[in-house]
């Protein structure tokens, strides 16, 4: 290719010259091609240390002139043939043009601006994302995609210098880091290394520092594990690592494939080797951590951040943080932890303006909001740019929302699309209306009873309480621009009032934000979901009745109604969740003290962002889960957690990071745990219902309170200090169930006694029965024992052990798939559990490889994840052929793509273009394990519709007239003597069948006048619905063009075969042998036509047998006409070329042809079978339409093939295919280390 003009000093150091002219010369590296000897070792190690670009490009161009001693390239390649072309190229194009010159330099200045033209010139064409792309990247990603080969699609995001451990060895060398691939090559002193892993595949990932494997990285697969070392930079490189296997977890997970944000600012500076998917997923890292220490919506993509000071009002002074601006938020957060913290809407914002600068304020910028409160910040650095970002964002930032157009921003990918309503406007037939009691209130408050007298102290505590809140409004205000401090923590923790319990789980969790920017959306969504009748809306109508059935709120038609609504509202919203077993009881939880509308985007907050991957319908471990559970004793707790504990990828991960908290603060109780296998056991239920399902709701809804403020830490600090508060206790269980009953008795006795509600009774009051019931716990000196004992956990140090565990987890749900499919398929095929594993990752391989380089169907219609594992994974037409290639045993040259399109179209019985893993077994297992009247059904299927199209019948017709006879004024005598046979068969049959009727007839009588039972209408409804098995008769007839169509597939699939010779004369025989009992065919009647096929076959296999026996005196008819069926091609025209000429033979059906010379080809174009006349004959049958008469049956096929033994031979012959499997594997190997010549022959030569 064509680069911009470089100077070189040294034009002969490690290159060679092989041709010059007074102006160019053309360079090859030294040591590429052959003869390198032993500089050509050392140069080709040297470019690989050094990454040196002649490693891919071994060629270059240099432009000279004169005596100058300064060369400039113009040019390089990867191929004597690229290279060439622009030689000839400068040649032809400037030669003659640079002789005018006089001036040395004025050429040299000629030469750089033509070659700079050229390549602005190809520039124009070229991808936006490549020109940001520097050159040197762009270098970097052509030499990955030639030493790896990766198409262009997989884009290259970094790449580094490093040593990979090749055994005690380190191979010094490059790792590059693609979208979807874990990349290394190494070449030192001969030995050449290549390593492809990827992303998909990856188990685990590491950073650690061993005394043998210094500060390396660890990445682990299935099988194997890969250590590098030597970084430049490793903390750069593993957290790059990290980012791409969260991408390639989430891939398998959901399905969402990688796609480059291509609104994506660009950079202020030119950014040296740093490409655009790097600085994508460097602003998508630092967009996570903001989301998630704000609790933002999804969208909110953050804009810039800087250092700054805040004015706190309430201690009257600065506070040292940091200011973050993003779309719709500027947000503040101390440098110390929970000092101060906050969040500014820019809907609520009212004035942003500088104020004065001073020694004491430098650099202030005064921000107010429509609540009249007033924020300071000072010390910013570039405070004109930021008030110019601010400025530019509120113009884009409406005043309030207005009417329902802001539906149009969806709150996340997967919301449905909703009509615009005008303010005030509802739809007819609504299911939901502001004027609900549900809309206005929570279902505590619709239901307040009476509070009894002696409850007395206790209320006067919630007032107390809610003084204490009303005072913190007043000094840090209220809504969500309050201040949030330590104090505010506090108070959380001391218990939220039941008033302001929704308010300020609203706030807290983000979820106001995202109902304040949505107005009328919960509504909309409403009527569009309800009346719709799905999976997720069976399963909510059975749990709704489950849902704290001991609360009198949800025991009417109004709490129920309001818990359907919102559940069915946000599986309508966000379908990839759509709905799973526990969320009833959260959400339950949150109707009791927030509206409908409230509680619905509390759910979407806790569902989409706090709890990510918990409620996902992935379901996976359940059965291991119930095994536990239901080895324990207390079966009335097993009961209620069972139907909540299925459990899902979040839950599971979550489940991870807990057993690895436990053993490193609990380290003996951890190893008492993991051998009873409690820890999997209690955590799912733990997690999924936030205590709610195993704790009293009083005691559990102060946790919920926390969990709102502080995130997931809460739940896993509480779920250590209940294990440490029982530790004695559980060290000395001798069995799960004694452990989960201790467990259980002390959740149960866990009580709020601050609490103002009466009393709700619990399920797990039945395990405190009893003489001596366990001691209390007072619900606030649990939590208080969490804070002091593990209070310590930090929200980035849970992401990052998140991280370790999803790719467990997710790989044990892939491996879980794998495992059930293969049992679901395991009875109705004959492949075994090894081999069917090994299928189904090829399988799986091929479907992620679509998602990875596109495909002619998107992603979503590809992979359902609620689909059941069996449907989860399918392959369109053009990977099946791929697979079918690769594994199938009938191997048929370049009919192969034919024969495989019209197999996946056999497959395909939904008609939707795509197979699932079922379906494709299914086809392999006939061709691999059937008999050989299963493989000839499958081959005659392959040539009917649907699996034959119409298309290529008609293509049929061409050939036609070589498989059919001349049409003669009278029948042949092989023809009459069938006659003869088949009236004779078919009188008879029709006296017999009109005897069986008449017999029937009268027992048919007989019947009617005995009573049918209900045994009788079992038994026939039973029978009714049992799978049928196709038989032999249910297969329609096979008509003239098919069967030219199956001709041609057999002697392609001859064509490899050591027994081609006998193959090819074997099917000669039954072609022609077939084609005549088509012929009789077309003389029976309808009545008994069917009949005397069938014994018309039977009759040809003794007259063959006596023609043998007997040698050629006692020649029988049909011995006559097979003898006659031979191979011709039709005589020259009066005009023949030279070339028909040539190939007028007359071969006989003995000695068909030669090897692998008769391709579907030669059909149809050149041969003619039996008894096919010359001359105008020949040419009256090219013009001729196909006989629509001529039919056979897969019976007379069967029978047919049955008389030859070379076909019998091949169709019962046995295949393996562990062998093609390897070869399918080798192709997309994850690991090779070649020790070659290839590019650098170090041949030692002596002359």
């Amino acid at each position: 290719m064509w680069i911009t003009p470089e100077e070189v000093l040294l034009a002969n150091a490690l290159w060679v010259s092989e041709r010059a002219n007074p102006y160019f010369i053309l360079q090859r590296r030294k040591g590429h091609g052959r003869g390198g000897g032993i500089t050509g070792l050392l140069v080709g190690t040297l470019d690989v240390v050094l990454d040196s670009s002649a490693r891919v490009a071994p060629y270059r161009i240099l432009h000279q002139t004169g005596e100058s001693q300064i060369f400039w390239n113009i040019a390089c390649g990867s191929s004597r043939k690229e290279i060439t072309e622009h030689w000839e190229w400068l040649e032809t194009n400037l030669l003659q043009t640079l002789s005018i010159f006089d001036n040395d330099d004025d050429i040299t200045t000629f030469v750089k601006g033509k070659i700079q033209g050229i390549i602005a010139e190809e520039n124009k064409s070229g991808k936006a994302q490549e020109d940001e792309d520097p050159g040197k990247f762009r270098e970097a990603e052509l030499k990955m995609r030639k030493l790896f080969g990766m198409p262009e699609e997989e884009k290259l995001v970094n790449y580094y210098p490093c040593s990979y451990w090749k055994g005690r060895v380190p191979r010094q060398g490059w790792i590059y880091l693609s979208v979807n691939h874990l990349c290394f090559y190494s070449f030192l002193l001969g030995k050449e290394v290549s390593l492809v892993v990827q992303w998909t595949d990856v188990t685990q990932l590491d950073k650690n520092a061993t005394l043998v494997f210094p500060e390396s990285i660890r990445v682990s697969t299935r099988g194997t594990e890969h250590f590098f070392s030597m970084f430049l930079n490793i903390n750069e490189t593993f957290k790059l690592m990290e980012q791409l296997a969260n991408i390639a977890m989430r891939q398998l997970l959901d399905n969402e494939s990688f796609s480059a944000d291509r609104f994506l600012p660009k950079p202020c500076k030119t950014l040296k080797n740093v490409s655009a998917l790097k600085r994508d997923l460097d602003a998508r890292a630092k967009n996570e951590r903001y989301r998630a220490l704000f609790r933002l919506t999804p969208d909110e993509r953050l804009d810039g951040h800087t250092d700054c000071t805040l004015w706190t009002p309430f201690t009257k002074m600065h506070v040292v943080g940091q200011m973050f601006v993003s779309n719709n938020y500027i947000c503040f957060t101390s440098r110390e932890e929970d000092l101060c913290q906050l969040i500014i809407p820019l809907r609520e914002v009212t004035i942003v303006e500088k104020a004065d600068s001073s020694s004491v304020l430098p650099s202030p910028l005064s921000i107010s909001t429509k609540n009249k409160m007033t924020f300071l910040f000072a010390n910013l650095k570039d405070r004109d740019f930021l008030v110019q970002r601010i400025s530019d964002f509120l113009q884009r930032t409406p005043d309030r929302p207005c009417g329902l157009n802001s539906q149009s921003e969806n709150p996340s990918p997967s919301t449905p699309p909703s009509p615009v309503l005008g303010l005030g406007e509802m739809p007819q037939n609504q299911h939901y209306s502001p004027s609900l009691p549900t809309a206005k209130k929570g279902l505590l408050q619709i239901y307040q009873q009476d509070i009894p007298e002696e409850l007395g102290p206790k209320v006067t505590r919630e007032k107390m309480k809610e003084e204490s809140w009303n005072i913190h409004f007043f000094e840090y205000g209220r809504g969500v621009c309050m201040y949030r401090t330590s104090k505010t923590r506090e108070l959380v923790l001391n218990g939220i009032p039941e008033s302001l319990r929704g308010e300020l789980w609203l706030l807290f969790s983000g979820a106001q934000n995202e109902m304040n920017t949505h107005p009328g959306y919960y509504g909309s969504l409403i009527e569009q979901a309800m009346g719709k009748c799905t999976l997720a809306t069976e399963e909510i109508e059975r749990d709704l009745h489950r849902s704290m059935p001991e609360h009198h709120a949800f025991q009417n038609e109004m709490g129920i109604a309001a818990l359907r609504r919102v559940l069915t509202a946000y599986a309508y919203r966000n379908p990839g969740i759509g709905y799973c077993q526990a969320m009833n009881i959260v959400t339950s939880v949150l109707l009791l003290y927030c509206t409908e509308e409230q509680a619905f985007w509390l759910l979407v907050a806790l569902c989409e962002r706090m709890l990510p991957d918990y409620y996902n319908t992935r379901v996976v471990g359940q059965s291991h889960t119930l095994k536990h559970m239901m080895t324990a004793v207390v079966f009335c707790v097993c009961v209620y957690v069972c139907q909540q504990c299925f459990s899902v990828s979040g839950a599971l991960v979550d489940q991870g990071v807990f057993e690895e908290l436990t053993r490193e603060c609990l380290p003996l109780l951890y190893e008492r745990m993991q051998e009873l296998g409690v820890i999997s056991t209690i955590s799912l239920s733990w997690f999924l219902t936030l205590f709610l399902s195993v704790m009293p709701f009083d005691s559990a809804v102060l946790l919920v309170d926390c969990f709102f403020y502080e995130g997931i830490k809460v739940i896993f600090q509480v779920s250590l200090a209940v294990l440490h508060a029982n530790m004695d206790q559980l060290l000395s269980c001798s069995d799960e169930g004694e452990a989960m009953t201790i467990l259980g008795r002390y959740l149960d006795n866990v009580v709020n006694k601050q609490t103002v509600s009466p009393p709700i009774p619990h399920l797990h009051a039945l395990l405190t029965s009893g003489n001596n019931p366990p001691p209390e716990i007072d619900a606030f000196e649990l939590i208080k024992a969490s804070y002091e004992k593990f209070g310590s956990l930090r929200a980035d140090v849970i992401e990052q052990m998140r991280f370790k565990q999803r790719l467990k987890v997710i790989q044990s749900l892939e491996d879980t798939a794998k495992r059930s499919v293969v049992r679901a398929i395991m009875t109705d095929s004959a492949f075994t559990i090894e081999e069917l594993e090994e299928l189904y990752v090829l399988f799986k391989a091929k479907h992620i490889m679509s998602c990875y380089w596109g495909s002619s169907s998107t992603a979503a219609e590809r992979h359902d994840p609620s689909l059941p594992y069996l449907e989860q994974y399918r392959i369109d037409c053009g990977q099946f052929v791929q697979l079918f290639s690769a594994l199938a045993p009938w191997s048929c040259g370049l009919h192969t793509h034919t024969l495989s399109s019209r197999l996946f179209r056999l497959l395909d019985q939904n008609k939707d273009s795509l197979i699932n893993f079922k379906e494709f077994v299914t086809g392999l297992s006939g061709m691999y394990h059937g008999d050989m009247t299963e493989k000839l059904k499958l081959l005659y299927k392959l040539h009917l519709p649907p699996a034959l199209c119409p298309e290529e019948a008609e293509s049929a017709l061409e050939a036609t007239h070589f498989f059919t006879d001349d049409d003669t004024p009278q029948d042949p005598p092989f023809l009459s003597h069938l006659d003869f046979l088949a009236q004779e068969v078919t009188s008879g049959e029709e006296l017999k069948e009109a005897g069986d009727a008449s017999t029937a007839g009268d027992t048919d009588d007989r019947k009617e006048e005995k009573p049918k039972d209900y045994k009788y209408y079992l038994r026939m409804w039973a029978k009714e619905h049992e799978p049928k098995k196709e038989s032999i008769k249910d297969l329609p007839r096979m008509n003239q063009e098919q069967f030219i169509e199956m001709c041609k597939t057999l002697y392609n699939m001859f064509s490899e075969d050591p027994m081609e010779q006998e193959l090819y004369h074997g099917i000669a025989t039954v072609a022609s042998l077939l084609l005549r009992i088509g012929e009789v065919g077309k003389k029976f009647s309808n009545n008994g036509g069917k009949k005397a096929e069938a014994s018309t076959v039977d009759a040809l296999q003794p007259e063959r047998e006596d023609s043998s026996g007997e040698g050629g005196s006692g020649q029988s008819l049909v011995s006559k006409a097979l003898a006659e069926a031979q191979l011709e091609t039709p005589p020259p025209t009066a005009s023949g070329s030279d070339e028909e000429a040539k190939d007028d033979t007359s071969v006989s059906s003995y000695s068909v042809v030669s090897a692998g010379s008769l391709q579907c080809e030669d059909i149809a174009d050149d041969t003619v079978l039996i008894g096919c006349v010359g001359g105008d004959g020949a040419d009256r049958r090219r013009g001729s339409a196909p006989d629509a008469d001529w039919s056979i049956t897969f019976e007379q096929v069967l029978a047919s093939f049955l008389t030859e033994t070379s076909l019998v031979d091949y169709f019962e012959k046995k295949h393996d295919i562990q062998s093609k499997i390897k070869a399918c594997k080798s192709l997309r190997a994850v690991e090779r280390q070649i020790s070659t010549s290839s590019d650098l022959d170090f041949s030692l030569t002596t002359q």
